[in-house]
């Protein structure tokens, strides 16, 4: 059994070699064509899904080349030998006989710290465990306890793709209504030039129910009504036509009738592109994640906790920005002719920036995506009794708000951060297709080249005229 256990290539049939070899082939090709037409479909359909598709074939890549690292390294891995004693700190099941009876890595240790169990390594019998048992020693890392975390990296990565795509997905099934306030605000509005309608600011709804007697309420009221409004009707139609006006009027005034809806999910989409990628840093998150998963501290359902706090953060200060609007509108006039319309404004957002929000959610997003791939891969692993996923009261904690988490996001954040993210000093270039947009961009680096060239021409002229001045003077004086 040793024997065939240690049959090298050079001992098996050819008939084997190729026989695996094509099937490999063919599944992989049958799986690269299935993406590429899924992509093209999806791509004359759903812009949104087709993005997604797009950004998992990235992940596919880098996990592609992690999976080659893995196999190159793994034997230079595990010949890296520590002390025994060191396999007892920091581990993520307590070293008893109960963890002992688990698999991968926890058990592993286990096993390692209870000299009874250290027969049972995953990585005896390889040249690694043979290597540093010679040493008096054991490896750093088992070869099945290597592979572990590479399906653990594979399993976040599509994870968190397909939860940011459910994500915008439910969120633009919930801003499927805003299409039909728009068509009515365009059938309905009266864009003539003539005159209009006079009404006081108190009488329009969207300032009845936004200000309610701002001033003579606690600022904490004010917060706290703001908290409670995201939970239902989070944007009416009265927010979002006055939003809608407030933003044509400040970008777009010689165009009343401009399609604010569809540059909304333009822009999401663009917004998307940038979210669902698991950027560098964000995989810096996953180590110290992964580092602070210790037995008894409870990391995960205290780190699950980030996300939900950071939403109802965002949603709250997103609905307030909302109220502030209406704030604005009802001091500063009496009276308003024709329909309500605020004013964008960076001063609003946290730091000034509409941007600080977009990257809240990027991380509350991958947040809640490690949350569900690590439960995932943890139950497929090493099962739902499992000591490393923490007692049940933890475990069922964490799923239920993983779960509030995405559908809050969904429904309620994700649509709020969609308009009240226009409330801004500035426009996005969604507005615009991905080449107008680089020339344009291109046109204003020009541009500001030429006036700083310019601007450097003024200068030398005026050196050299206030020089022939001086040489002037001299020679009179002369």
């Amino acid at each position: 059994m040793a024997a065939t256990e240690a049959t090298t290539i050079e001992d098996t049939p050819t008939w084997i070699v190729a026989a695996v070899c094509s099937a490999i082939v063919l599944i992989s090709f049958a799986f690269e064509r299935s993406l590429h037409y899924l992509g093209k479909a999806l791509e004359r359909r759903r812009r949104t899904l087709y993005e997604a598709l797009l950004k998992l074939k990235e992940e596919l890549m880098l996990l592609g080349f992690i999976s080659l690292l893995l196999v190159v390294f793994q034997e230079p891995i595990q010949r890296i030998c520590i002390a025994e004693s060191l396999m007892g700190h920091w581990l993520p099941c307590r070293s008893d006989g109960k963890a002992s009876s688990h698999h991968g890595v926890a058990a592993a240790s286990a096993a390692v710290v209870s000299g009874a169990g250290a027969r049972r390594l995953l990585g005896e019998g390889t040249a690694g465990s043979g290597h540093c048992s010679s040493k008096g020693k054991v490896p750093l890392l088992s070869l099945h306890a290597i592979e572990q975390i590479h399906i653990f990296i594979f399993v976040l990565a599509i994870t968190h793709v397909v939860l940011s795509a459910v994500t915008v997905l439910l969120g633009l099934l919930q801003m499927r209504r805003w299409r039909h306030w728009e068509n009515a605000i365009k059938a309905d509005g009266d864009f003539a030039a003539g005159p209009k309608m006079i009404n006081r600011a108190q009488q329009f709804k969207f300032i009845q129910d936004r200000y309610k007697g701002f001033d003579k309420v606690t600022m904490v009221i004010i917060w706290m009504r703001s908290f409670f409004k995201q939970f239902y009707g989070s944007v009416t139609k009265d927010d979002y036509t006055a939003m809608r006006l407030g933003f044509v009027m400040e970008h777009f005034r010689g165009h009343p009738k401009f399609n604010f809806y569809d540059y909304m999910i333009k822009a999401l989409e663009k917004d998307y592109k940038r979210v669902v990628g698991i950027k560098w840093y964000l995989w810096i998150f996953v180590m110290i994640f992964l580092l602070l998963n210790i037995t008894g501290w409870h990391s995960y359902f205290w780190i699950s906790l980030i996300p939900l706090v950071l939403l109802l953060l965002i949603g709250t200060k997103l609905e307030h920005i909302i109220t502030q609007l209406a704030y604005e509108v009802a001091t500063k006039h009496t009276a308003v002719e024709g329909d309500i319309a605020v004013s964008p404004s960076d001063n609003l957002f946290w730091f000034h920036s509409p941007r600080l929000v977009l990257a809240l959610l990027r991380f509350i997003l991958f947040q809640n995506a490690f949350e569900f791939a690590y439960f995932i891969w943890t139950m497929a692993t090493f099962g739902f009794n499992s000591c490393i996923m923490d007692r049940l009261p933890y475990r069922v904690s964490r799923i239920v708000i993983c779960v509030v988490v995405q559908v809050l996001c969904s429904y309620s954040t994700l649509p709020l951060y969609a308009i009240v993210s226009h409330m801004g000093s500035s426009f996005k270039s969604a507005v615009f297709s991905d080449d107008v947009a680089d020339n344009l961009r291109k046109w204003a680096d020009e541009a500001r080249r030429r006036t700083g060239r310019a601007a450097a021409g003024v200068g030398c002229l005026g050196a050299a005229a206030g020089s022939s001045r001086r040489e002037g003077i001299h020679i009179q004086n002369m």
